[in-house]
């Protein structure tokens, strides 16, 4: 939960200590000034005393000293030409700077505007969809009693509605729900739509509607994202998608919070960004020395890096292609840091492998935006390469190189790891009985089971067809051939539909563990011939490698 009370207590107390600092980062500023030799030119004592100018122009407005930063911003200005010319000083050129450095001290005992610069407000776009009630908005009676029994399969409360003045009536009880919404009825071709546009009127948060239609134009689709739709699904309707789409907006399973590693040599700046990050849900790491980056990157895995542009002895430049060069974190989201204000800088900045650049001082309610969105996206990508498309549990790839890492994290730590093969019993009779479509439900009610009844750390993947495969950390093979056989229990009592008629189906499990297995192809083998045992004994079973099977119950 966004504590707004907590967040703007912590920010007040880090614009407290930014004060109490203030005179002393302000005399070091000014004997940096009067140590620069005249008339030579120093390159390195001016790069010092514009990375002081630097760092308060984009730190003072953001603890609530808006006029420093103004200030600062106007000698690192004047500064910037003169850093390029790299010549000694003229005597008027010296009199601007202390007249501007000057400045800087009298503005520095006028506190102007609460710390962050504006109020920090939680934003809608985390708020979960929890309810998994669905209302059907169909006239085609068949169509709607099809998707009403397979989504009540799912395990959603699913009601139907024929006409918009039933639904509409529906909706002033039940606004939490989530609608099925065809676009056209016999009335109007884009009846659904126009209905839902009314009903989301003057909505602080939207009602989640899917859109079902056998329209493919533009306008239509249009005019669909304008009455909130956050789906578009033609029909006939792949009920996979529908499922993927139902179970991400109702997911009742605590979020892993996004990791954010934020590199900036200011102690008062990163704890200022870590405490907007963190009373958002985000897990935060800070680094003050960029030359030690890399030990915390590798350890703590980030989801997104912030990194500041102008550092002491390595500039966020530098440090994003050191960062780029390591094959783990090719493809991980950097976003700079800086009150730079030169786009051919920032451009130059983003060319060598970043993603974005936010300017200092930089609004809390920005830095969550940016940071969620570009996480979000990343995942996205990301998830697309890793994942299955039909049950979006890990791919083969993906599972295996998984499995590679957990072996070393439990061989580093040691610790127990098991790992199991699971394959769903006679299934080419089913996809010749029922039909591909039901077979692929078959395999998705499955991938779900997993998914719910396993551990968030556990680690699922559709190895191929009806087989699937697990990785248990921290679970030694006895406790996991537990958690499995109970799985194996439920699932063959779960009922499918196919042809209007239901069945059963089950499936067979192998295990191996790393006590036993050291290495990855050694424990996918023994699984893998632990899984033939179980079939070759009557299948519907789950065999530990190494012991008897548990049978059928």
């Amino acid at each position: 939960m966004f504590d707004m009370k907590e967040l703007q207590a912590k920010l007040q107390a880090l614009s407290d200590d930014y004060a109490a600092q203030l005179p002393e980062k302000l005399q070091q500023l000014e004997q940096a000034w009067q140590q620069l030799p005249q008339p030579e030119w120093n390159a390195e004592g001016f790069a010092d005393l514009y990375r002081m100018v630097h760092s308060l122009s984009g730190s003072g407005k953001t603890f609530g000293f808006a006029a420093l930063s103004d200030v600062a911003r106007t000698l690192e200005d004047y500064l910037k030409p003169l850093a390029a010319a790299q010549t000694a000083l003229s005597e008027d050129q010296r009199l601007h700077v202390e007249v501007l450095l000057r400045e800087l001290h009298q503005v520095s005992l006028h506190r102007d505007i609460a710390p962050g610069g504006q109020e920090v407000v939680a934003s809608s776009i985390d708020k979960a969809v929890r309810s998994r009630r669905i209302f059907i908005v169909e006239d085609d009676h068949a169509q709607a009693e099809e998707l009403q029994i397979q989504l009540s399969y799912f395990g959603y409360t699913v009601s139907v509605f024929h006409t918009q003045g039933d639904f509409r009536q529906a909706m002033q009880a039940n606004p939490d729900v989530i609608v099925l919404m065809d676009i056209n009825f016999p009335e109007d071709d884009r009846a659904g739509v126009r209905v839902m546009h009314e009903l989301q009127q003057g909505r602080e948060i939207p009602i989640p509607v899917i859109f079902i239609t056998s329209h493919h134009e533009f306008d239509v689709r249009l005019d669909a994202v304008r009455a909130g739709g956050i789906a578009y699904l033609n029909k006939p309707i792949n009920i996979s998608n529908l499922i993927d789409k139902l179970d991400n907006l109702t997911s009742s399973k605590p979020q892993i919070p996004y990791r954010v590693l934020i590199v900036d040599d200011s102690p008062a700046l990163t704890s200022f960004y870590a405490n907007v990050l963190e009373q958002a849900g985000k897990e935060v790491r800070t680094i003050n020395d960029p030359l030690t980056t890399l030990g915390p990157l590798l350890e703590f895995s980030p989801d997104l890096i912030l990194i500041d542009m102008y550092m002491p002895q390595c500039s966020g430049m530098e440090l994003a292609k050191v960062i780029r060069q390591l094959d783990a974190f090719v493809s991980i989201p950097i976003v700079f840091l800086s009150a730079e204000r030169d786009l051919d800088k920032q451009l130059s900045a983003i060319s060598l492998g970043g993603d974005d650049f936010l300017i200092k001082p930089v609004q809390p309610q920005h830095l969550l935006s940016a940071v969620t969105s570009r996480i979000r996206r990343s995942h996205m990508l990301r998830s697309f390469m890793v994942r299955d498309s039909l049950t979006d549990l890990l791919n083969h790839t993906a599972i295996k190189e998984q499995l590679e890492h957990e072996l070393a994290r439990a061989a580093r730590l040691g610790k127990p790891l098991s790992f199991a093969m699971v394959d769903i019993d006679h299934f080419k009779k089913v996809n010749d009985t029922y039909g591909h479509p039901v077979g692929d439900l078959v395999i998705k009610s499955l991938a779900r089971l997993l998914k719910q009844r396993l551990r968030e750390n556990d680690l699922v993947g559709r190895y191929g067809g009806e087989e699937f495969a697990v990785v248990l950390v921290d679970t030694d093979g006895t406790a996991a051939a537990k958690v499995l056989d109970s799985i194996r229990q439920d699932f063959a009592h779960l009922r499918h539909l196919g042809d209007g008629a239901e069945f059963s189906v089950t499936f067979s499990c192998g295990i191996a563990d790393v006590a036993h297995f050291s290495n990855a192809a050694r424990l996918n083998d023994a699984a893998d011939k632990a899984l033939y045992k179980a079939k070759h004994a009557g299948r519907n079973q789950v065999m530990l490698a190494g012991t008897a099977p548990n049978s059928a119950t």
